[in-house]
């Protein structure tokens, strides 16, 4: 080693981290041998801190911005000169670890996998696909360098996110399970949920010294075979509204369906009809059918008859012939 070198080693040094990366959580300070001279200068600027590992214990966190001067008992001419045969390095290390301590915002998350729960309320099977954001900062930087760190020289954000995903899939995936929320309730209810899972990510993230200022569920979707499942649902609860608004019940509606169908393709299942009608066509069975349905009761309200009339002509039950014939004979009794 040149004797330059060798005095330059030992010239007071200016420690600072700049420019700062954002992409990183921690960062360390890379010395020519981990020798940290006396009088070295070391600037912590706005949005920094700095763990001091001193002989393998952490002596200090720094929090506050400002110019400190760091003092330790390596004395670089004596130590340096002793140390001829170790390449002039001192015994006395010291790491310096500067760590972001402004917020970290605007953490995307995602479910890489559905999460499966059961709807308890409509009885079927879920899978739910979830996304969002979520911001946070360090606030123990002694137990996070400590537990989590360590010595590596540096730590990412990116790295950080993957650990937080993880535990938002976990918890989502047991809240689910415990609220049982049925899948018409979660847009009603999203931010509700999005202040439960964060109550309960705040607990799991205090164990890294990270103190979580935000979460947010953004969106959710449901896999194909919910979405079959879902459409099913939603097309009887239409069913069934439209044949309660008819005067008729969803049973009801359907049998007309049904028959109506049956009828109409009377050539294919002449087989049917013997089972239906006890020797009647279907055709018969369907006119039976019908006047059972709108045969005006004395007393009926004429309003709720005639929505009955106008469901089954909707429905093609009926014709528009059909209707105002009947229409005219309902009419006719009152």
């Amino acid at each position: 080693m040149g004797l330059f070198n060798f005095f330059k080693k030992q010239i007071a040094t200016v420690i600072a981290w700049q420019p700062q990366d954002h992409n990183l959580l921690v960062w360390r300070y890379k010395a020519a041998t981990d020798e940290i001279k006396n009088a070295s200068k070391l600037i912590i600027s706005p949005g920094q801190g700095c763990v001091l590992v001193y002989e393998g214990k952490i002596t200090d966190v720094i929090d506050q911005e400002g110019v400190y001067n760091i003092r330790t008992d390596n004395h670089p001419f004596i130590t340096s000169l002793l140390k001829v045969a170790q390449l002039f390095e001192s015994e006395h290390k010291m790491g310096l670890y500067y760590y972001r301590k402004a917020e970290v915002v605007n953490q995307g998350w995602g479910t890489s996998s559905p999460i499966k729960y059961f709807d308890e309320y409509y009885k079927i099977p879920i899978q739910l696909s979830a996304y969002g954001n979520f911001s946070y900062r360090i606030n123990d930087a002694a137990k996070f360098f400590t537990d989590y760190v360590g010595t590596q020289d540096i730590y990412t954000v990116e790295t950080f996110r993957d650990v937080v995903q993880s535990r938002i899939i976990q918890v989502l995936t047991s809240y689910f399970a415990s609220e049982k929320l049925s899948f018409i309730d979660i847009d009603a209810q999203i931010d509700r949920l999005s202040r439960d899972i964060k109550e309960r990510l705040i607990q799991d993230l205090e164990a890294f010294g990270i103190q979580l200022n935000d979460f947010r569920i953004e969106g959710n979707s449901f896999d194909q075979d919910t979405q079959d499942r879902i459409g099913k649902i939603a097309d009887i609860t239409a069913d069934s509204f439209a044949a309660s608004e008819g005067g008729l019940s969803y049973v009801e509606l359907e049998k007309l369906r049904a028959l109506r169908d049956a009828a109409n393709n009377e050539g294919g299942l002449a087989g049917a009809g013997v089972g239906l009608g006890a020797g009647m066509s279907l055709g018969k069975v369907f006119s039976n059918s019908i006047d059972e349905v709108t045969q005006p009761k004395i007393g009926a309200d004429p309003i709720e008859q005639l929505r009955k009339l106008k469901l089954l002509l909707d429905e093609n039950i009926i014709s528009q012939e059909e209707f105002d014939h009947k229409k005219k004979e309902y009419l006719n009794k009152f």
